[in-house]
């Protein structure tokens, strides 16, 4: 199993942010750190602090040299996917292709209607979402792209330059529907992230991917695995180690531990010493 962390820009501080990314930079175990894509926070009161995330993880790539990167999930419907493109071709451009690119078809009820972002019924999300990974990936690795669907339209459409991954940084799923949301992942997703619910639950949703896998042509195996698994106030990293292990009975590749505000950067090394401690961790400590 690897190891990855979270921070969401919400209910917290710049320097706080920052101080955590430089950190776990330096703490080999952690192979990459992510943030969410929303404007409110989406714990606690709605309106407190948030800062924009694509703003936020292009500072924190500047700020970091060996820690991968992404947004757990980009909600498709605030960005055009063109735009999404070439916001994402620049990033792994700036961070030295350690982009991993997460997008959903998005769900936030109360920003998109604060912000007259339509969001649309739920069929609408997905056939839009559908769409839209079209049209990354074709802009993403493409010289032009040509694309007439509903949602988006695109002539001739260029994206240069484009990032160091080929043919286009790792695309990250998330989301547990089993008819649409598992099956978009089969086709077009290197990484598929189960955001909440049990072990249990995991493996069901787990098999219905690999279903979706054997209809579309493709080998599961080469869709990475990972999972959230939140670290309690009360710094319990015992058992977020249990968690993991009961996950990676699983079959999950990756554990994405989220930490919650406030956040404090000397929760990462004890974090880091549990996770070597337990032998889940596929990296070894540096002599």
């Amino acid at each position: 199993m690897r190891f990855a962390f979270k921070t969401s820009p919400q209910n917290t501080t710049w320097p706080d942010m920052l101080s955590m990314w430089r950190t776990a930079d330096d703490i080999d175990v952690y192979e990459s750190g992510w943030t969410f894509d929303h404007f409110y926070p989406i714990e606690g009161d709605s309106s407190g602090p948030c800062m924009e995330g694509w703003t936020t993880l292009t500072a924190l790539a500047q700020a970091t040299n060996r820690l991968r990167l992404g947004t757990l999930v980009t909600g498709i419907h605030y960005r055009h996917p063109a735009v999404l493109a070439n916001m994402a071709s620049a990033l792994d451009i700036i961070s030295n292709g350690r982009l991993e690119l997460g997008i959903g078809a998005g769900w936030n009820e109360e920003e998109s209607r604060a912000y007259g972002i339509e969001l649309g019924t739920v069929k609408e999300r997905m056939d839009r979402f559908e769409e839209a990974c079209q049209v990354l990936i074709g802009l993403l690795s493409q010289e032009t792209t040509d694309f007439d669907g509903r949602f988006y339209q695109l002539q001739s459409a260029r994206n240069e330059p484009k990032g160091p991954q080929r043919p286009h940084p790792p695309i990250c799923m998330g989301g547990s529907g089993e008819k649409r949301t598992l099956r978009i992942t089969a086709k077009y997703a290197d990484h598929w992230n189960f955001v909440l619910g049990t072990p249990e639950e995991f493996a069901r949703k787990r098999d219905v991917l690999a279903a979706h896998c054997a209809d579309v042509g493709r080998d599961p195996k080469a869709i990475t695995l990972s999972a959230h698994i939140w670290l309690n106030a009360e710094r319990d990293y015992l058992s977020v180690m249990d968690e993991a292990a009961a996950f990676g009975e699983e079959g999950l590749d990756l554990a994405i531990i989220y930490l919650r505000p406030p956040l404090d950067a000397t929760v990462l090394e004890p974090l880091a010493e549990a996770i070597r401690d337990s032998g889940l961790s596929l990296r070894t400590p540096e002599p």
